[in-house]
């Protein structure tokens, strides 16, 4: 069986140029970056403000196993399945970490026959934009060092700094640093820390801002501490925030690239929905919906994470509203959910995915909360027999969802019809608001407590002393009318990682809340939720490299 980069490899792409074509842009509107990859200028979505919006579809999907669920793949899948039926699509994606890529994951631009391209390029380094937002973070956090050092005002008080580092690695050993010791000229020794660079408030930045005017504004909001007095400190208080525009400036700009069959695919905006915002940005999304009259995101990790805060976040601030949600399973993740151990899914069993339809059922029942179409895209593997996917299917017909099988993987496009056909059929029907599932003028105790009953199924939220400091903090500043980008595993509807399939009578923790005030939500951490992730025991690392002729194997 080909991996997924000896597939990609065999891609004939077109020069990014003709991609650009089809959107209606000319050279002028785009930056090259070689001849498969572009930037698209901001001005670009001013100019098509006006202009008849295309349909926007949300990708999301039942809670993550390690079997795998599919939901890039999907994305891509179903703009390819579009386009085969003459529409004009694209798909708007996250850009892959390099934690992730260089841990655990692997590429993570799609798979099999339903990737955007270069595969390498997006996995990697790609145009940069992720270390910009390093760079501009890290920036800040030298400039709040050398104002303690210099003792200049506002005067900071060194234990009450709340901005650490960022560094696009999982690095477990930068959780918690002291940092400063040495000579009297190597500044102030304190404690501090390092977060994944996705998890950066810069990054959620990035992807809200509208303009680079909006940018420069939600940059200079954030709060980095507090003086000895108390008294909250900004990036705009230590005049940060237009270096920091600066080295964001390029990076603001959507990146243009192209899926397997060449239809063009916009990747811009970090991803990790558990411990950050993690969507792609609201520029890309909306330059989508301006140059197609199909855009397909995404949300990461399962709805009661990416797509939650996707809602309640990032339409309800942006306009936006998606015409339907595609909710992406899988046998194996089901079987999982239903009991069986991973190295027992290849082994065909109905009544483990009958065990497993709980958590999908609670995902619909979400996705209904917001008062969304569903649709569930059952992502198909080699090992998935007829009568598990009947399973699958009975309940959904019982259920009245539609439902459709996926085989992009296998067959590309061609595999993605069946699901291209029933998402522009049920999308037929006039475009209903979403309901948020809180109103942002709440209680922030309420705001929380209505994500985790509604979406997680709760019973009750807990605070730590450490939580209700900082809830008393909150409202003492007037932050209380943020929304809430809770942090909580991935693995779990619940902030237990271990308690998979429809948990109940559970509590959720929150041991922390942080103050994005610039990206504009706050940050309750539930659980042992950390923004560090470390490497595994066996780190894809290991197995990345270069060949005698310079080409990258491994990344797969």
């Amino acid at each position: 069986m080909s991996t997924d980069l000896e597939i990609a490899r065999k891609a004939k792409l077109r020069p990014i140029i003709e991609v650009a074509e089809e959107l209606g842009l000319s050279e002028g509107d785009i930056d090259l970056f070689g001849r498969y990859k572009a930037k698209i200028h901001l001005d670009v979505l001013e100019r098509k403000r006006d202009k008849k919006q295309g349909k926007l579809i949300l990708v999301s999907a039942i809670t993550p196993t390690p079997a795998g669920e599919g939901k890039t793949t999907t994305s891509i899948g179903l703009s390819m399945g579009l386009a085969r039926l003459g529409e004009r699509a694209c798909v708007a994606l996250r850009q892959p970490s390099l934690g992730p890529t260089m841990g655990i994951k692997g590429g993570a631009a799609g798979g099999g026959h339903s990737q955007v391209l270069p595969m390498e390029d997006i996995n990697l380094h790609f145009t940069g934009d992720i270390h910009a937002v390093g760079c501009a973070h890290n920036l800040l956090s030298a400039m709040i060092d050398n104002h303690i050092y210099r003792r200049l005002k506002p005067q900071i008080d060194p234990t009450r700094v709340k901005w650490g580092r960022v560094l696009d690695m999982n690095d477990r050993a930068l959780r918690c640093i002291v940092i400063g010791l040495g000579k009297p000229t190597y500044g102030v020794p304190r404690e501090s820390f390092f977060d994944i660079t996705a998890a950066s408030e810069v990054m959620a930045i990035l992807c809200l801002a509208e303009n680079l005017q909006d940018l420069k504004k939600r940059l200079g909001n954030i709060m980095v501490g507090y003086t000895y007095n108390k008294e909250p400190v900004y990036a705009r208080d230590i005049k940060a925030s237009g270096a920091m525009t600066v080295l964001l400036r390029d990076a603001m700009n959507p990146n243009l690239v192209q899926t397997i069959e060449g239809t063009p695919a916009l990747i811009h905006g970090g991803p990790f929905a558990n411990i950050a915002q993690g969507t792609n940005s609201v520029v890309a999304t909306k330059m989508g919906m301006s140059l197609a009259d199909w855009c397909i995101t995404e949300a990461g990790f399962g709805f009661d994470l990416g797509a939650e805060k996707f809602f309640d976040i990032k339409c309800v601030s942006s306009g936006l509203d998606p015409h339907a949600v595609v909710l992406v399973a899988t046998i194996r993740a089901l079987k999982m959910h239903g009991g069986k151990g991973y190295d027992e899914l290849t082994e065909p069993d109905p009544s483990a995915v009958e065990r497993g339809l709980p958590n999908l059922k609670k995902h619909l029942e979400n996705i209904c909360h917001f008062k969304e179409l569903a649709i569930v895209a059952l992502n198909r593997f080699a090992t998935d027999s007829e009568e598990e996917i009947e399973v699958v299917r009975e309940f959904c017909e019982s259920n009245n969802t539609p439902f459709a099988v996926s085989n992009g993987w296998a067959e590309g496009g061609r595999g993605m019809i069946e699901l291209a056909e029933v998402v522009r059929e049920v999308t037929k029907a006039e475009n209903k608001p979403f309901k948020p599932m809180y109103d942002w003028g709440d209680r922030v105790e309420d705001k929380i407590f209505s994500v985790a009953n509604k979406i997680y199924g709760a019973e009750a939220v807990d605070y730590t002393a450490t939580a209700k400091k900082d809830l008393a903090r909150i409202y003492e500043l007037g932050f209380d009318k943020l929304p809430v980008c809770i942090a909580k595993t991935h693995k779990s509807l619940s902030d237990n990682p271990h308690l998979l399939g429809r948990p109940k009578d559970f509590l959720v923790t929150v041991r922390e809340i942080i103050i994005n005030s610039g990206a504009g939500f706050l940050v309750p951490l539930t659980g042992d939720i950390i923004r560090m992730p470390g490497l595994p025991a066996v780190p894809r690392a290991t197995v990345i490299d270069i060949d005698d002729d310079g080409n990258i194997v491994g990344l797969e």
